[in-house]
C-alpha cells in the first residue's frame, strides 16, 4: 500500500518550497506516518563490503538525514544502509535561504545548503539513543565553514562518533562550503588522510575494532585530479571511495531559469557524469578497493548500471523527491527481478561488466 499513498504524499509536498517539504517529510517519518516496507530477504543481493555485511546494495546518501533524526525509519523503507550528516563539530545555519531548487522538467535538484546541521552533540545524542538498534548507519563528517583548522574538524568527527558509526564518510566534495573542495588537491588530501586515519588507528586500539573510512569526492574533477585522488587513496589504508557528490555543471538542462541558481546539481541530470567518474576511478584504484556509486539513481536499472560501471554499493537521495519514499523498496525488488531475468546467482557477478564503456565516456 505504500505506493499510491506515498505518491500522493510526495506530490502534495510540491505545494511547499523544497526546504519546508524536506522538513515535513522528516516530521512524518519521525511520527511513523510513512509505513514500513517489508521486503523478503534476497541472499543474491547481500554482500560484505569493507568488512560490513549489507543485506542489499541500496543506501540512502548523506544530505537527507543531516541530524540523525530518522536513520531507523529510513532503513524500514527498504534501504540496506543509511548515512547521516554531513555533521560538523559546531552547529551552523548554512547559507541564506532560499537554497534548494527543484528542476521538475529535468527531475533534478540544485542545493547550496552549506552543511546546515545541529552539530556533533545533537547527532551524538540521537545515535547514542539507538546504539543497540540493528542496521548499517554511516556517519558523514565535515568541517565548519569558519574552522581555523578543517583537518582537525574531521579528526574530531572520527573521535566523537567512533563508538556509534558503522562506517565514516569524509566529505570533502561539497561545492557549497568555500574552499572545501581544495582538500581534494593531492598535497592537502595527503595531510587530511594521514590525520584522519591516524585518529582512526588510535580509536581502534581503544575500542578494539576498526571502523571503515570512505572518502567522498566530487564529479567535477579533471583526469589529473582523479589520478591524484587515486594515488592517495591507494597509498593510505582508506577503506573505499564514494563517487560522487553534486556537480557544478549545467549541461543539457531544460529548466534554464533554475539552472542559473548557484549550488550543486543532483538527481537525474547527474547520472551520466557521476557514473562515468565512478568507472574512471574504478579503473584507477583497481578491483579491490570498495567504491559506492551515487548520483541520479531512480530505478533498478540505474542502480544495476552503477554496479556494472564498478560500484559495489549504490546510494540515492534526490530522486526520492520525485519518486517518493517507496523508491528504495521498488529498486530492491527490481534488482531481484533483473537477477531472475539474467539467471545471476549474486549481484557481485555483474560488477565491472560495463566498466570499460563507462570509463571511456568523455565528460
Amino acid at each position: 500500500m505504500i505506493g499510491p499513498f506515498a505518491g500522493l504524499a510526495t506530490r502534495s509536498l510540491f505545494v511547499f518550497d523544497p526546504e519546508t517539504a524536506h522538513g515535513l517529510s522528516i516530521a512524518a517519518l519521525k511520527t511513523g506516518l510513512v509505513p514500513a516496507c517489508r521486503l523478503a530477504a534476497d541472499p543474491r543481493l547481500a554482500q560484505t563490503v569493507a568488512g560490513i555485511r549489507f543485506a542489499n546494495p541500496i543506501g540512502l546518501a548523506a544530505g537527507y538525514d543531516k541530524n540523525a533524526e530518522v536513520p531507523d525509519a529510513m532503513l524500514k523503507l527498504g534501504f540496506g544502509f543509511t548515512e547521516i550528516g554531513t555533521v560538523t563539530p559546531k552547529p551552523q545555519a548554512g547559507n541564506d535561504k532560499p537554497r534548494i531548487f527543484r528542476l521538475v522538467e529535468d527531475r533534478g535538484v540544485i542545493n547550496r545548503l552549506g552543511f546546515n546541521n545541529e552539530g556533533h552533540e545533537a547527532a551524538f545524542a540521537r545515535l547514542t539513543a539507538r546504539r543497540n538498534a540493528p542496521g548499517v548507519v554511516g556517519v558523514n563528517i565535515g568541517a565548519n565553514k569558519d574552522a581555523a583548522d578543517r583537518v582537525a574538524d574531521y579528526v574530531a568527527g572520527i573521535r566523537k562518533f567512533y563508538a556509534l558509526a558503522t562506517y565514516f564518510t569524509v566529505n570533502i566534495s561539497s561545492p557549497n562550503t568555500p574552499g572545501l573542495r581544495d582538500l581534494q588537491a593531492r598535497d592537502s588530501l595527503k595531510i587530511l588522510l594521514e590525520a584522519v586515519l591516524a585518529a582512526r588507528a588510535e580509536e581502534a586500539l581503544r575500542h578494539g575494532r576498526t571502523i571503515p573510512v570512505f572518502l567522498k569526492i566530487a564529479p567535477d574533477l579533471t583526469e589529473e585530479g582523479l589520478d591524484d585522488i587515486a594515488a592517495e587513496a591507494t597509498a593510505h589504508p582508506l577503506d573505499g571511495l564514494i563517487v560522487s557528490n553534486t556537480t557544478l555543471a549545467r549541461d543539457g538542462l531544460k529548466d534554464q531559469a533554475q539552472a542559473k541558481e548557484a549550488g550543486g546539481l543532483s538527481g537525474a541530470p547527474l547520472y551520466r557524469r557521476s557514473t562515468a567518474v565512478l568507472a574512471k576511478m574504478r579503473k584507477r584504484v583497481g578491483p579491490d578497493l570498495p567504491v559506492i556509486g551515487v548520483g541520479g539513481v531512480s530505478s533498478a536499472a540505474d542502480a544495476l548500471e552503477k554496479i556494472r560501471a564498478g560500484a559495489d554499493l549504490v546510494q540515492l537521495y534526490s530522486c526520492m523527491v520525485y519518486e517518493g519514499p517507496g523508491l528504495p523498496a521498488t529498486i530492491v525488488k527490481g534488482l531481484s527481478g533483473l537477477l531472475d531475468r539474467d539467471n545471476v546467482s549474486s549481484i557481485r557477478e555483474l560488477r565491472d561488466t560495463r566498466l570499460d564503456q563507462w570509463a571511456d565516456t568523455k565528460l
